[in-house]
C-alpha cells in the first residue's frame, strides 16, 4: 500500500495538494464564511490549522490561481459547487509573527513597515498584469504604501481581500515575555497613533470603498481586537459558532481513518488498531469551540505528528507531547503567577469541582492582562483562548457554562507547573522520581508517601487552595506519578468518570514491560475528627495511625471501593492486567497512610496488608 504523505508542519494549501499530501476538506465552510459578513475575526490555539485554511482561503479567491481552480479544488466540496466569488480578488496576506518583537520601539515600528513593503511589493508583482500602473512603496512608511496600492487596485474591476494571520503575534510575546520595557513598547505600538492601531485604521478605511473589499483575521485571543477598537470596529467574531467549531482539528471519524489506512501499511491487528484509535482519543481529542455544538476536535498538530511517527516506525511515539506545542506551559505559569491563579490551574485538576463562568470573556487589552485584578472569568477565558481549556457540554444548575482540560497531553502542562512550583531544585526531583518508579516498578507505596509528607505536606499552603479533601491530595500524587510516556493515566475511556480514584494504566505499546498497573483510592480526614492535633498525629507511628477509629472506617470503605474498580478493570484487561491496588488516607496535612488491597483467592475473603 502506498506510504501516506502527511504534511507535518506545512501550512501551503497550493504544496499540499499538488503534491498529494494528507488533506481533511474544510472547503464546505467557504460559503458560510461568504455569508457572515465582509470582515471576519476567527480565533483558535496555536497550531490549530488557522495558517493552512488561510491558505486555502488564498488560493481559491486569488483571481491568479483561477486556472489551477480544478486542480486544486475540483475533487473538494468546492469544487462541486463553487460560489460566484471564486477567484475575484486580488488577495494581500500579512502574517504578524514573522514580524520581530525585539528591540526598541523604533525598531519594532520599521519591521511593521518591512513587513507590510514587503508584501504590498510582492501583490505588486503577482498582479503586474492586472494593474495599469506601478505601485510606489514609501520604505519608511507602509500605511502610505497600502494607500498607494489602493489607488491603483480601484482602478480593476478587482477587489483586494486581505488575508491577517497571528493578528495577536505582538501581544503574545509581550504576555508571555513579561519584561516591563516589551510593554511599554506594545503600549506604543497601540496607543493614540501607535504603528499598530494606525495599520487597522487604515485598514478599516480601506473597506469603506477604497478597495478592501473582505478582510479575515486569524488569531488565537482578542486582546489586540480589543485595544485596537477605535480604530478597527467593523470585524464579526465567528470563532464560538457552531458552524465554524470544526472549521479547523479533526473529527474522530477522520482520525479513525487515517489510522486505519496506517494500519494496514503497518500490518497491525484489528485490536492493535483499536489500541492506537484508543490512545490517540484519549491524549488527543476534545476541543470543543462553541456554546451550541457537541463537536469535539482534535489538534490538528498533533494528529500530524502521532501519524508521521506511527506510519513511519509503526508504533507511536514515546513522547506524546509535540514539542512544538510544550511551550504552552508558559501560558499556565501565566495564570498560576496571578493572585488566586493556582486556585483555577488545580480546580482544573480535581474532577469533582467544575470552572465555570456565564460566558467568555470576549473584549480585554493587554493592560486588562498584565495591570488589572484579574478575576475567575477572565483566567478561565485566558486559558479557553490559548487551548489548555476548552468548553464542555455540560452546565451548572445555573446555566454556568464549565469549562474542562481537554485531553491527557494538556493536563501533562498543568501538573508539570505544578511539580514546578511544589519542587524547584534538580535534587528534588530526583528524589521524586525515585519515589514515583518505586511504585510502579515494585508496587511500593511507602517512598512515595514518606516523600510527600517531608517535602509537600510541610510546604503546602492550603490558603492558596479553596477545597481541602482527597481531590487535593489525589493532585499531588497525580502530579509526581503523571508519565505519559509510560501510562495512560486516570482517564482509561472504558472507566472514565466512574470514580475519584488514580489510575495509572500501562500503555498499550508498554505491555511487554514488567511495569505494574496502578489504582489508589483516596480518602482524606481532617485533623478535627480524631481530636488530635497536627503535633501529636506527626508523633504517632503508621501503626498506631492505622487503628484510630476514622482511619479504619474509612479503609474499609476504600476496601469495597477497589474491589468494584478491580473487577472493572479486569473486565476490560482479563489476563493483561498487572494491577497493584492501594488505598491512601491524608490525615489532614499530617500523615498518610496506606493499605495495599490483595483480591481475594475463590472462596476466600479479601485481604488488606498495610
Amino acid at each position: 500500500m502506498t506510504m501516506i504523505k502527511f504534511p507535518y508542519g506545512n501550512a501551503d494549501f497550493h504544496d499540499i495538494i499538488t503534491n498529494r499530501y494528507f488533506y481533511i476538506d474544510r472547503t464546505d465552510k467557504i460559503p458560510m464564511i461568504e455569508g457572515h459578513g465582509k470582515a471576519l475575526l476567527f480565533l483558535r490555539p496555536r497550531r490549530f490549522g488557522k495558517s493552512l485554511l488561510l491558505s486555502m482561503l488564498e488560493n481559491y479567491y486569488d483571481l491568479r490561481k483561477a486556472g489551477e481552480f480544478d486542480d486544486l479544488f475540483g475533487h473538494l466540496a468546492i469544487g462541486r459547487a463553487p460560489t460566484p466569488l471564486r477567484n475575484r480578488f486580488l488577495v494581500l496576506k500579512w502574517n504578524f509573527s514573522t514580524i520581530a518583537t525585539f528591540g526598541d520601539e523604533e525598531d519594532i515600528r520599521q519591521a511593521i513597515h518591512n513587513h507590510v513593503n514587503g508584501r504590498i511589493h510582492e501583490f505588486a508583482i503577482r498582479y503586474e498584469k492586472e494593474l495599469s500602473r506601478r505601485i510606489e512603496i514609501d520604505p519608511s512608511d507602509a500605511i502610505a504604501s497600502l494607500n498607494n496600492l489602493l489607488a491603483v487596485s480601484q482602478a480593476t474591476s478587482y477587489g483586494v481581500y486581505l488575508l491577517l494571520d497571528e493578528y495577536d503575534n505582538f501581544a503574545n510575546e509581550v504576555l508571555l515575555g513579561g519584561r516591563s520595557t516589551s510593554q511599554q513598547r506594545y503600549d506604543r505600538l497601540i496607543r493614540g497613533e501607535g504603528m499598530l492601531k494606525t495599520i487597522f485604521k487604515a485598514v478599516k478605511d480601506g473597506t469603506e470603498g477604497r478597495g478592501i473589499d473582505r478582510v479575515f483575521i486569524a488569531g488565537v485571543s482578542p486582546v489586540v481586537m480589543s485595544d485596537v477598537t477605535s480604530g478597527f470596529n467593523i470585524a464579526s467574531d465567528i470563532y464560538l459558532e457552531p458552524e465554524f467549531g470544526d472549521l479547523c482539528g479533526f473529527h474522530d471519524e477522520e482520525v479513525e481513518e487515517a489510522v486505519r489506512q496506517v494500519a494496514e501499511i503497518c500490518r497491525f491487528s484489528d485490536r492493535h488498531s483499536e489500541e492506537v484509535l484508543t490512545m490517540m482519543r484519549t491524549f488527543y481529542d476534545g476541543y470543543c469551540f462553541s456554546y451550541d455544538s457537541e463537536d469535539r476536535m482534535y489538534n490538528p498538530t498533533l494528529v500530524l505528528y502521532f501519524l508521521e511517527h506511527l506510519q513511519r516506525r509503526c508504533s507511536a511515539p514515546r513522547k506524546l507531547l509535540d514539542s512544538n506545542l510544550a511551550t504552552d506551559r508558559n501560558k499556565i505559569a501565566y495564570v498560576s503567577s496571578l493572585p488566586h491563579g493556582n486556585q483555577v490551574v488545580t480546580g482544573a485538576l480535581d474532577d469533582e469541582q467544575v470552572l465555570c463562568v456565564e460566558e467568555l470573556a470576549d473584549r480585554f487589552g493587554v493592560e486588562d492582562m498584565l495591570h488589572l485584578a484579574k478575576d475567575t472569568k477572565f483566567m478561565i477565558s485566558l486559558l479557553y483562548y490559548f487551548g489548555v481549556l476548552t468548553l464542555s457540554q455540560e452546565r451548572t444548575e445555573y446555566e454556568e457554562r464549565i469549562f474542562r482540560i481537554p485531553n491527557l497531553v494538556i493536563r501533562r502542562l498543568y501538573l508539570e507547573r505544578l511539580k514546578e512550583l511544589m519542587l524547584p531544585t534538580g535534587p528534588e526531583l530526583d528524589d521524586a522520581r525515585y519515589a514515583a518508579k518505586r511504585l510502579y516498578q515494585r508496587g511500593e507505596m511507602q517512598p512515595l508517601c514518606d516523600f510527600i509528607e517531608s517535602r509537600l505536606f510541610a510546604v503546602f499552603d492550603n490558603r492558596d487552595y479553596k477545597w481541602t479533601n482527597e481531590h487535593t491530595v489525589k493532585i499531588l500524587f497525580l502530579a509526581l506519578l503523571f508519565n505519559d510516556t509510560l501510562y495512560i493515566m486516570d482517564s482509561e475511556p472504558a472507566i472514565r468518570r466512574g470514580y475519584g480514584d488514580l489510575v495509572m494504566m500501562v500503555r498499550p505499546d508498554m505491555r511487554h514491560s514488567a511495569l505494574l498497573d496502578i489504582l489508589i483510592e483516596f480518602k482524606y480526614i481532617p485533623l478535627g475528627q480524631n481530636k488530635l492535633g497536627g503535633e501529636q498525629i506527626r508523633k504517632m507511628s503508621n501503626e498506631e495511625l492505622a487503628v484510630l477509629p476514622p482511619v479504619i472506617k474509612v479503609f474499609v470503605d476504600a476496601r469495597k471501593k477497589l474491589a468494584n474498580y478491580r473487577h472493572s478493570l479486569h473486565e476490560v484487561y482479563r489476563d493483561r492486567l498487572r494491577l497493584n491496588c492501594f488505598a491512601v488516607v491524608a490525615v489532614g496535612y499530617e500523615r498518610l497512610v496506606w493499605e495495599k488491597y490483595y483480591p481475594p483467592r475463590d472462596g476466600e475473603i479479601a485481604d488488606c496488608l498495610q
